[in-house]
């Protein structure tokens, strides 16, 4: 029977039991798959509250979408529509505006919440 994980045994013990279930040919919509799914679900609410990820500096963030896109600095200052607030922006000189926010969640798809963060 499955129960919420309360504490690393726990944890310990779905990982090995969801290990288990994933080297099974499970048919879909199966008992066993039914399992496999609500465990992983159970998996990852105690990770996302004992092993959280934290979110990236903003400015990382735009570099690395850039990169992601395959796009330049001279794509951003497009973007942003200022030559001088992209090099602002980018040494962290100049914060972000909440049009230059805005603009950068439209563009290039990065979370406002990660945008907003104080850097």
């Amino acid at each position: 029977m499955l129960k919420p994980i309360k504490n690393s045994q726990q944890y310990e013990d779905a990982l090995a039991h969801a290990y288990l279930l994933m080297q099974k040919d499970i048919k879909p919509d199966s008992k066993e798959s039914d399992e496999l799914e609500v465990l992983s679900l159970l998996i990852k609410d105690y990770e996302n509250e004992h092993f959280p990820v934290p979110k990236p500096n903003p400015i990382e963030a735009i570099r690395f979408r850039l990169d992601q896109m395959n796009m330049s600095e001279v794509d951003l200052s497009k973007i942003l529509g200022y030559r001088s607030r992209k090099s602002e922006i980018l040494s962290g000189k100049r914060k972000l505006s909440l049009a230059m926010i805005r603009k950068l969640h439209e563009v290039l798809h990065i979370p406002a919440e990660v945008l907003i963060q104080a850097y």
